[in-house]
């Protein structure tokens, strides 16, 4: 966790409103309830404004903050640090998940569009002939209309990417099991299979939830069933991916990724993933990056307002749900 996160995170004038709402002291940034003066914060502490990298809090922490209700949390999903002991007690937990899923579904979107277009084998291609070409009859398979988009998870990315496709002349498919062929089609997709989805598509994007269900969701059988020259867009977790099987693929040039998570997070210095022609790798940057950090900030002053005025949060995260998140 970044010491300096309050800085990064929130903009003066979110700075100014968080202040004005709460008794909130944004220099009090925490990577261990145990320490002697998170310890003594503890003690009085309602509202725990939580990012990335706050530790879980647990029974112990708990005991130390009698008087909590509520946890704001100004980034995705609290899996990682809102624990059943949370829950038991009764507090409050909201999440900006829906503000940090805007920019993923952009950063996805923009890799879908570019990856139809065949961006990298054209970039490659022009970067070896500097040279005219007759481009259209070497890529006259190229380009968006009517190819056919797989998108994995009906989640708030998931949903968002359908809803930033649907003016494009795509044909948009869906994979998830807990979406019905109704709701699919008000999305503007077909619900199918996972193996119909893999076989047919031209790009498969991810955005499942990280769970034992979904580990190597998409692996060495179903990444045989891609069309040749079929692109894997990953913004989800590196998981849901057999890694290995994917870099075999990738390696006799017949598949494409778009890679923004992988397995670890920070590969070693020798993974092919870093040098090969027809994969883009990203440090998981898909997500809220620079300025777009202020959108979650905002996000939770909002939810602070609301709780500091008797109102239930606008964007809660229910128990019920929490197994099934991101």
């Amino acid at each position: 966790m970044h010491t300096d996160l309050a800085a990064r995170l929130i903009d003066p004038a979110t700075l100014a409103r968080l202040t004005t709402l709460a008794d909130l002291d944004p220099g009090l940034v925490v990577d261990d309830f145990t320490a002697e003066r998170a310890a003594a914060a503890l003690a009085g502490t309602e509202v725990i404004v939580s990012s990335w990298g706050c530790p879980p809090l647990d029974e112990a922490v708990l005991d130390r903050a009698p008087g909590l209700r509520a946890v704001i949390h100004a980034a995705g999903s609290v899996k990682h640090h809102i624990t059943e002991a949370c829950w038991r007690r009764g507090i409050q937990v909201t999440s900006a998940a829906w503000a940090n899923a805007l920019p993923v579904a952009e950063y996805t979107v923009a890799a879908v569009l570019l990856a139809n277009k065949q961006l990298l084998r054209i970039r490659e291609d022009y970067r070896t002939r500097r040279a005219d070409h007759d481009w259209q009859a070497a890529y006259a398979g190229a380009g968006n209309y009517r190819r056919t988009v797989g998108v994995v998870g009906a989640s708030r990315i998931g949903r968002r990417v359908l809803e930033l496709l649907r003016p494009h002349d795509l044909d948009l498919l869906l994979h998830d099991p807990y979406v019905g062929a109704a709701e699919a089609a008000a999305l503007g997709a077909r619900a199918v299979e996972l193996d119909e989805l893999c076989a047919a598509s031209d790009v498969v994007t991810v955005h499942a939830p990280e769970l034992p269900a979904t580990r190597h969701l998409i692996d060495s059988r179903r990444l045989a069933l891609f069309r040749d020259d079929a692109t894997l867009v990953n913004t989800s977790r590196g998981s849901l991916v057999d890694q290995d099987a994917l870099v075999a693929e990738l390696r006799t040039g017949r598949l494409n990724a778009v890679l923004d998570v992988t397995v670890p997070e920070v590969l070693p210095a020798d993974s092919p993933l870093y040098d090969l022609p027809n994969v883009v790798l990203t440090p998981h940057v898909a997500g809220s990056l620079g300025g777009e950090l202020h959108r979650m900030a905002a996000a939770a002053a909002d939810e602070l307002a609301r709780y500091t005025a008797g109102l239930p949060f606008a964007h809660a995260v229910r128990r019920e749900d929490a197994p099934r998140s991101a």
